[in-house]
């Protein structure tokens, strides 16, 4: 997705909606993203539980998890309008819509790769 957001930051958030839903494709190709992007290994394994990772990640990045927690599960959430102050406390508007399609978009990939048993390209290897 194009959009004025960093890439590392648009993966971030693309491996925590793929992590939040289940999408072994998504949170593989994800994963190996970040790696290439030079994402450090150790900061890779926390991003399930950002919340607890101390200061590993940025404010930004933290904003952008917690914006993609509240949207992905929109049925439960409801979108609180603190998390959407919070959000907008970070990010311009322009940034919120990028993030907020961004988070959609996967959410709309993780069902087609789910709904359609897509396996992660680690499993295509171990044959």
């Amino acid at each position: 997705m194009a959009s004025g957001l960093p890439r590392l930051l648009v993966n971030l958030v693309y491996l925590r909606v793929s992590q939040i839903n289940g999408c072994a494709y998504c949170i593989d190709m994800h994963s190996r993203d970040l790696i290439k992007e030079g994402l450090a290994v150790e900061k890779l394994v926390l991003v399930q539980a950002w919340r607890e990772a101390g200061s590993l990640f940025d404010t930004r990045e933290r904003s952008a998890l917690a914006w993609a927690e509240t949207v992905t599960r929109v049925a439960d959430t409801a979108v609180p309008d603190a998390d959407f102050q919070a959000a907008s406390a970070v990010f311009s508007e322009k940034e919120l819509a990028d993030l907020t399609i961004a988070i959609g978009l996967m959410n709309a990939f993780n069902r087609l790769a789910i709904g359609f048993r897509v396996p992660p390209k680690a499993a295509l290897f171990e044959h």
